[in-house]
């Protein structure tokens, strides 16, 4: 055995330990107690109700990863700490705050178990992960909050990345909160939108479409993509973090009723990791993981594999479109 792969064995079992002070400073709040000034392990802990000997040891592995500093009155909040704060512009703290949920962290250690059946251990312990969180609205809250973070960097790389010359009306199929059609919108005066998502998610949606002044221009459409009435007729269709949810046939499903609503001259925007076609190293490989230990049928599939997806589905690949990052937007144009 080579020190090399000794040295990357001992870096993925001690990533748990720094994962787990991540997920306690981010769950605990520590960077928001913190960015007003240095507090002692003591104060601190009083502050998050917490164990003060424990929140101490917490403490020193942070430091030694420079989330927070030692200071004469205790420790300090670091600028890279601040990412944890909610109010901080590009906060991962509901990212660490859902990987650090009980039921996540149990579907993924249970891989093992995952590969053997085939079956996800987390649908098998706890059921699909939408009935997971509508069971459990505190975890939808986060997952939400994460989910609208998660998309901006796929948004402002579609918006500024993709050429929507022509395009008059964009339907963003399951698009959250709206940051994606938002960011298109912003980006391209001539184009108005609809956001079109199921009646748990479009409350919040309206509100940030709103917010963000753009009312006038974009409606939101209560709907579910797997009916195919219902789905907006529009020059583009926008699908986001949608398709790596589904297993191949209720992907088919999903784009055969878009490619039943859209017009001739339609496209799909589809926004995913796209994996390579050999086993070159790819930071969707991680994210493939997580699919596979969480949704089971979820899956991110490579170039030739959408590309079959689609042609099921009575599309053609025209191009694939790299975005800063590691997304990519497969374009899918009726055959």
């Amino acid at each position: 055995m080579t020190a090399q792969a000794a040295d990357a064995v001992w870096d993925a079992i001690y990533g748990i330990s720094r994962f787990a002070a991540l997920a306690t400073m981010a769950e605990l709040d520590f960077a928001a107690h913190l960015r007003d000034g240095p507090l002692s392990a003591d104060q601190l802990a009083a502050r998050c109700d917490a164990h003060p000997q424990s929140v101490r040891r917490v403490l020193r592995e942070l430091a030694g990863m420079g989330f927070v500093r030692s200071v004469p009155e205790g420790y300090e909040v670091t600028e890279a700490g601040l990412i944890l704060a909610d109010d901080s512009p590009g906060s991962l703290r509901s990212a660490i705050r859902l990987v650090g949920e009980e039921a996540y962290w149990n579907g993924m250690g249970r891989m093992p178990k995952t590969v053997k059946s085939g079956v996800s251990a987390f649908r098998e312990l706890h059921g699909s992960v939408y009935g997971y969180l509508g069971a459990h609205p505190e975890t939808a809250v986060v997952f939400d909050d994460y989910m609208a973070r998660r998309a901006i960097p796929f948004a402002e790389g579609l918006a500024d990345h993709y050429d929507f010359t022509g395009v008059e009306r964009v339907v963003d199929v399951g698009g959250g909160r709206g940051q994606l059609i938002s960011a298109v919108l912003a980006a391209h005066p001539h184009t108005r939108g609809v956001l079109f998502d199921l009646d748990r998610v479009i409350p919040s949606g309206r509100e940030a479409i709103a917010a963000a002044g753009l009312a006038d221009r974009c409606e939101c459409v209560v709907g579910d993509f797997f009916v195919q009435d219902g789905i907006p007729v529009a020059d583009a269709y926008i699908l986001s973090n949608v398709i790596h949810n589904w297993n191949d046939d209720d992907s088919v499903r999903i784009l055969s009723n878009i490619r039943s609503a859209m017009p001739s001259t339609g496209r799909i925007l589809i926004v995913e990791i796209v994996l390579p076609d050999d086993d070159s190293p790819h930071v969707g490989l991680d994210a493939d993981m997580r699919m596979l230990a969480l949704i089971g049928d979820g899956m991110e599939r490579t170039r030739t594999e959408y590309q079959t997806l689609l042609e099921k589905s009575g599309l053609n690949l025209s191009e694939i479109v790299e975005l800063p990052g590691w997304a990519s937007v497969v374009v899918a144009t009726p055959m």
